[in-house]
C-alpha cells in the first residue's frame, strides 16, 4: 500500500499515488520556497538544512503540526482530530457538540446557575440566590412579635413593621422603629449618630398638576417620572427620598438606607460578605426585642 504525503489516500500502485499527488498538488513542499519533494522526509531534511520552516499550526489532537491554518483544518477534518468545544459550565468535561453538553449538564444538574431540587436554570448568580433565599426552600420562619404572621425574610417582617402594616400595632411605622432602634445602638452599630432627629412621621407630599412636564408628572427631587398624580404622590411619600438612616454594619461597606427594611434586604444578599442569609434572619429578633443593645 503506498499512503499518499499529504492526505489520508492509499494506493495499490505508487504510480497511482503519484498521480493523484499531482493532481491535487499533494507533493510536500518547503514551507518558504517554492521547492518540492517526493517524500516529507526529503522536505523536512531540506528545509532542515535551510532553516525553511514556517510557522506552524498544530493539530488540536495528535502531534502533527501544518504550515497553514487550511491544510490543519484539512488533516483535522479528514482524520476526526478537532477538539471538543462545548465546556461544562460546572466540570472540566468538554463536548463535541453543544447538545451533548446540554445533556450532560442536565442529567447531573450541571449548569453554573442551577436549583437541582426544582430543575430550574438562572441567568445570574443573584437570581439563583434570590431563588434559594425565597418562601419555596426558606418557608417562612420569622414571625412578627405582634399579629404572629410569618415571613420568609427579615427585610420582609421590616417592611411589614415599618409600613404600618401590622394591626397588632398600628403606631408602629418606620419612624417609630428607628427612634427604638437608635435607642438601643449607642455606639451606632446599624444607625448613624446624629445630633438630631428631624420627625418626619407627620410628613405628607402631594404633588399637584404643576409636576406635569408634557410628558409625565416629574418627581422635583430626583426628575423621575410617572404616569398620574397618585403614583407621584405614592412615590413622595415613600422612603425613597427620606433621610438615611442606617448603614451597613460591615465597618468597610459604605452602604446606607432610609429603612430597616432596607439594610436588612443588603445583609440578605449578601452582597459585602458581613454574614450569612441564616445569620440575618436571627439577628431581626435581637434588632427589634428591646432587652438588649444592638450588636452584628
Amino acid at each position: 500500500m503506498y499512503e499518499c504525503e499529504t492526505c489520508t489516500a492509499f494506493f495499490l500502485d505508487p504510480y497511482e499515488r503519484d498521480d493523484h499527488m499531482d493532481e491535487y498538488g499533494h507533493w510536500p513542499e518547503c514551507e518558504i520556497c517554492p521547492r518540492t519533494f517526493r517524500t516529507q522526509r526529503a522536505c523536512n531534511q531540506h528545509m532542515d538544512s535551510t532553516g525553511h520552516w514556517a510557522p506552524r499550526y498544530e493539530c488540536e489532537t495528535c502531534t502533527k503540526s501544518f504550515r497553514s491554518l487550511n491544510a490543519a483544518h484539512q488533516h483535522m477534518d479528514s482524520k476526526g482530530h478537532w477538539a471538543p468545544r462545548w465546556p461544562c459550565e460546572t466540570c472540566n468535561n468538554t463536548f463535541y457538540t453543544e447538545e451533548a453538553a446540554e445533556q450532560h449538564m442536565q442529567s447531573l444538574g450541571h449548569y453554573r446557575f442551577y436549583c437541582k431540587t426544582c430543575d430550574r436554570q438562572f441567568q445570574n448568580e443573584n437570581n439563583l440566590q434570590m431563588h434559594l433565599n425565597s418562601q419555596i426552600h426558606r418557608g417562612r420562619n420569622v414571625q412578627c412579635p405582634f399579629c404572629k404572621v410569618r415571613y420568609t425574610t427579615a427585610s420582609g417582617l421590616s417592611h411589614h413593621l415599618e409600613t404600618g402594616a401590622c394591626p397588632r400595632a398600628p403606631s408602629l411605622n418606620r419612624e417609630s422603629i428607628y427612634r427604638l432602634v437608635r435607642e438601643r445602638d449607642p455606639h451606632g452599630v446599624i444607625t448613624y449618630k446624629q445630633i438630631g432627629w428631624r420627625n418626619e412621621e407627620n410628613s405628607t407630599y402631594s404633588a399637584t398638576v404643576q409636576a406635569w412636564n408634557g410628558f409625565g408628572y416629574e418627581c422635583y427631587l430626583c426628575h423621575r417620572q410617572f404616569i398620574n398624580l397618585p403614583t407621584l404622590n405614592q412615590h413622595l411619600n415613600s422612603p425613597a427620598h427620606k433621610q438615611q438612616v442606617y448603614h451597613c454594619p460591615n465597618g468597610r461597606c459604605a452602604k446606607s438606607f432610609a429603612t430597616l427594611a432596607g439594610m436588612f434586604n443588603h445583609l440578605e444578599s449578601e452582597s459585602c460578605g458581613h454574614m450569612r442569609f441564616e445569620n440575618v434572619q436571627k439577628q431581626v429578633g435581637y434588632v427589634l426585642r428591646g432587652d438588649r443593645l444592638i450588636s452584628f
